[in-house]
């Protein structure tokens, strides 16, 4: 979309100049038909290339898929719950440890210093190879294991939003509420927590997909005979397709259902502030 320019005369009246206005807000409705739309696309597409004979042998159909997922719904929806609560877990925990690391970060450079090289070390570390050892560290039969990994995904872009939140306050702000007797319990009420409060919802958002994903994975690779992980695997193994990908579809319910309710809260608390 390209941004509309409009002509307006200068202030002296004699000239002419270019004003770049802003381009139009899609229409409400388009955003929300525009996916769906997309996704019948898609799933038409898929159908059509199994009907066609070319697909592999592990890609059945949407429809045979959706007849799976209705018909296995009980067992399917246990190991949803315990997938949901290992990535709930890990995002909860994860995000409150981020936002006071974040906080100690932002009020002393040498901590941001000291954590610096450990978040950095951490962004890089690989979920599968940390799956297998935090299985093992906790007991094949623990799902602390697999919520500690979710954790781990968490905790990353909620740190950094907030750490880049709490550092949006100008100075001009702050001298005001100084010269105004602003305690600094009133600073952060009025000013920092205000400020910060979109990047922590948007590292929020980022985040909750980031823990199903990274639950997902750990049950994948060890731990406990539950899960939407450990069912992908063992139906995919036993040549049960149509089961397997019912667990995949399980899956991705979860993951829309985190998104759009972390969504939801960070739509509902920016109302109203300016672009």
């Amino acid at each position: 979309m390209t941004l509309e320019q409009t002509k307006i005369p200068d202030a002296s009246g004699r000239g002419i100049r270019n004003r770049t206005s802003a381009p139009r807000a899609l229409p409400e409705w388009l955003r929300f038909v525009a996916p769906v739309v997309v996704g019948v696309l898609i799933l038409a597409l898929w159908a059509l290339y199994v009907a066609s004979g070319a697909a592999p042998r592990m890609l059945p159909g949407p429809l045979a898929i959706g007849e799976e997922f209705v018909l296995r719904w009980d067992i399917i929806w246990e190991d949803m719950m315990i997938t949901a609560t290992n990535a709930l877990v890990g995002l909860i925990f994860g995000s409150l440890l981020a936002i006071l690391l974040a906080g100690l970060a932002a009020a002393a450079r040498p901590i941001d210093g000291m954590l610096a090289p450990l978040i950095a070390a951490l962004a890089v570390i690989p979920i599968v190879a940390m799956t297998p050892l935090l299985n093992t560290m906790f007991g094949a039969s623990s799902q602390f294991g697999r919520q500690a990994v979710a954790m781990v995904a968490a905790f990353i872009p909620v740190f950094i939003n907030v750490l880049r939140g709490l550092r949006q306050t100008r100075a001009v702000h702050r001298d005001v509420l100084r010269a105004s007797a602003a305690t600094s319990g009133q600073t952060f009420r009025y000013l920092t927590m205000p400020t910060a409060l979109p990047y922590l919802l948007t590292g929020l958002r980022i985040a909750s997909s980031l823990a199903v994903i990274a639950a997902l994975v750990a049950e994948y690779f060890g731990g406990p005979a539950d899960g939407i992980g450990t069912a992908i695997a063992t139906y995919a193994k036993s040549g049960r397709a149509e089961l397997a990908w019912a667990y995949v579809f399980g899956g991705i319910l979860i993951g829309l259902v985190f998104f759009l309710v972390t969504s939801l809260l960070e739509r509902l608390a920016t109302r109203g502030r300016p672009v």
